[in-house]
């Protein structure tokens, strides 16, 4: 059993199938596919995933991507994109260990890891932030990228909330499985094996107006999220408050088709009020979502957080590939969409075509970032929220 057999199925399967290949230099995917096949036959597993990784982020779709966590090992550390900035937010140590906002690695800052590794990772700016930080805590991707240390030690320089720098040393030979840190979907919580418990969480603000929790758009069961929907869409209907807040921060999407009866219930009201929460976890059908809701409310939306995780121009659909001999997972895409000016070509689903719609461009109406766990609890955000829409 070779690593070769793994790269067959990606050259047979995902580059055929993603149209976003067609508009790369056939050059540039021979020359990425040399490395590849070259890791491949030295029998190099991480030189493999990591050249597999660039090859496959050449699309520039961040729906088409090599997904490693389930096959490395990286140090017990979970860097988290926050903000503009990055942060530890959870250890597999035994004892405690320093949080904090990371500024270097082996007193590289982190800027220029960051810009070296930009090429390995697919999608938008936004997206790479989101998948990009367990490159940090796996010594063959600092190696490989320029930014070992001498020592078979990595250490990390951070700045906790009070100020204070702290530097935590890690031996390189002290790994865990990436899957106990980084889930497939990054989700952007501090705990890794978080999950939704509901597809839609509702809470009456008092006066203040109602707030949706909208945490996901996948179901593979097909039938809580349309249930949910349907529940979401009457309470809408039937509830007073006309000052209505919908969060899909972290919702990585989905099937954006079952939430049309929420989206038409919203819009019914010409005098609502709606607000939305997005971030950088927020990708393909909650950005659709999102795009009909301000194409439909125009000036009666107000969007706020910071840059989704995908444009409104994407490829989507396709499948995920196993690789069995790497244990690695690709994800590729089949179809694509142009929600920004309502238009799709021959490969979009008609299902998906009959809705789409020209939305423009999704501006930050305000630019608000959660800057902590605390700050986000128990819904004090959305409150705070609300609050500062009737300043």
């Amino acid at each position: 059993m070779s690593l070769a057999q793994d790269l067959e199925k990606i050259l047979q399967t995902v580059l055929p199938t993603d149209p976003s290949f067609r508009r790369i230099e056939p050059a540039m995917i021979d020359g990425c596919i040399r490395d590849t096949r070259r890791y491949a036959s030295e029998g190099s597993k991480e030189g493999f995933l990591f050249s597999a990784m660039r090859l496959l982020a050449l699309a520039g779709n961040g729906h088409t991507r090599l997904i490693p966590n389930d096959a490395i090992s990286v140090l017990p550390l979970r860097f988290v994109g926050v903000g503009r900035g990055v942060r530890l937010t959870a250890t597999a140590f035994e004892k405690s260990a320093p949080r904090g906002e990371l500024i270097a690695v082996n007193g590289t800052p982190l800027g220029r890891i960051e810009a070296a590794a930009e090429k390995f990772l697919a999608g938008t700016r936004q997206r790479k932030r989101v998948i990009g930080p367990i490159l940090l805590a796996w010594p063959y991707a600092l190696a490989h990228l320029g930014f070992s240390s001498k020592e078979d030690v990595t250490e990390y320089r951070l700045q906790q909330e009070n100020g204070q720098i702290t530097d935590l040393r890690v031996e390189n030979g002290h790994t865990v499985p990436a899957s106990m840190l980084y889930p497939r979907s990054e989700h952007g919580k501090a705990d890794p094996a978080w999950k939704p418990e509901k597809f839609v969480e509702i809470k009456d603000w008092q006066g203040l107006g109602l707030s949706i929790v909208l945490p996901s758009f996948f179901d593979p069961g097909e039938n809580a999220l349309p249930k949910a929907i349907s529940a979401a869409a009457t309470h809408v209907r039937t509830g007073s408050s006309r000052k209505l807040l919908i969060d899909v921060r972290g919702n990585a999407g989905g099937d954006f088709l079952q939430t049309m009866p929420l989206i038409d219930a919203i819009s019914e009201d010409a005098r609502r009020e709606v607000v939305v929460l997005v971030d950088k976890f927020t990708f393909s059908a909650a950005v659709v979502f999102v795009a009909i809701l301000k194409h439909r409310l125009r000036h009666r939306l107000t969007l706020i957080g910071e840059e989704m995780g995908d444009g409104l121009i994407f490829f989507a659909e396709g499948g995920v590939l196993d690789l069995p001999i790497s244990g690695a997972v690709v994800r590729y895409s089949s179809a694509f969409h142009d929600w920004e000016t309502g238009t799709g070509d021959e490969t979009t689903p008609a299902e998906i075509a009959r809705h789409m719609i020209p939305a423009g461009k999704l501006n930050l109406d305000r630019e608000w970032v959660v800057g902590s766990t605390d700050e986000n609890a128990q819904g004090a955000f959305h409150q705070r929220v609300l609050e500062s829409l009737t300043d």
